[in-house]
Formats: structure tokens, C-alpha cells, sequence
């Protein structure tokens, strides 16, 4: 069997992608996994879904069942990340609602005790964020938003990154440990 791999997700943010982006491409080891709407926001990046299907396999939300969450039970994969993270996606894992390839995921990493390193783009009540075009803009999560990231914090497993710092710092250190 091979060694396990890092499971990676992009789901239809665009708080600071191109830099979750540019940090997934450069490890090893690694698997994306889209949902519709991260494939939707790639384009709206300008990100050219071949380029990145050059570099590594990438799954994408097209079954009803997310065939798969299944490698979880097979030791596929010694790591979870959603980077970066709807609040949408947040919500529904704070729920338990696996209803998607990526809330599936997170789910089905859970019940196997794999750990999951989260980067949600709703952190704080004022932040500053990336539109496509590059251009830098403020946004005001809803507090029931802020709620949800609070909460998925206490979750087993689930390691919550608030930067792009903090998730390479994260990675790095999950990917050292193994080592």
C-alpha cells in the first residue's frame, strides 16, 4: 500500500485562495477535492482547473453518494484541509450535515479520527479580503457566521486556522509530525 496522502478541499470561497492555492500546489502527496461552487470560484480567480489536474488528481462533486469519503476507512489519507472554507460549509459540519463531496469528507474524516485542519473565510467581524481582479475589499460576516466558526473549533479532530500563516504553519507542522 502506498503511504497515505493529504486530502485538500476548496469549496466556494474566495478568501485568499490564490495563496491556499499556490501553498497546496507546492506539497506533495496530495488529492483536491472540489465542491461546485470551488470550481465555480476557480474560474472567477482565473484558475485553469487543467493546470491544476497537470499537477495532481482532483475529484469533483458529481456523485450523490461521494464515492470517495470511502478511502478515509482505508487509511488513504493522513490528513483533512479545507482551505478555504465557505460559511456555508462551516455551517452545515457544525450541523453534522454531510449532504456534499466536501461536508462528506469532513464528516467521514472525523469518524475516522483523521485529522482535519479548517481555514473558514467568516474569522472576524471586519475583515479584509480578496475579490476576484485582485482587488481588496472588506467584508462583515454575520454573526451567526462568527457562531458557527466558534463552535467548529471544539470539534475532535478539527484544528481552525485564521490565516494563511496559520495554515501553512498548520500543514507544515501535521506533515512534519508524520515524518
Amino acid at each position: 500500500m502506498k503511504p497515505p496522502r493529504l486530502a485538500w478541499a476548496i469549496t466556494g470561497s474566495g478568501h485568499y485562495i490564490e495563496e491556499c492555492l499556490e501553498f497546496m500546489l507546492g506539497l506533495d502527496n496530495v488529492d483536491l477535492y472540489l465542491s461546485q461552487a470551488g470550481e465555480e470560484v476557480l474560474k472567477m480567480y482565473g484558475v485553469n482547473l487543467n493546470d491544476i489536474k497537470n499537477k495532481l488528481p482532483v475529484y469533483r462533486d458529481k456523485a450523490a453518494s461521494a464515492p470517495p469519503v470511502g478511502l478515509f476507512y482505508k487509511g488513504y489519507y493522513h490528513t483533512f484541509v479545507m482551505a478555504p472554507t465557505t460559511s456555508n460549509t462551516i455551517a452545515k459540519c457544525v450541523l453534522g450535515i454531510a449532504d456534499s463531496l466536501v461536508t462528506n469528507l469532513y464528516s467521514q474524516a472525523g469518524k475516522c479520527r483523521v485529522p482535519s485542519i479548517v481555514y473558514p473565510c467568516d474569522i472576524a467581524p471586519e475583515m479584509e479580503t480578496t475579490a476576484p481582479g485582485h482587488k481588496k475589499v472588506m467584508v462583515y460576516p454575520r454573526p451567526i457566521d462568527l457562531e458557527a466558526t466558534a463552535k467548529i473549533k471544539s470539534f475532535p479532530y478539527t484544528q481552525v486556522v485564521e490565516s494563511v500563516t496559520e495554515l501553512k504553519a498548520a500543514v507544515s507542522h501535521r506533515l512534519a509530525s508524520l515524518s
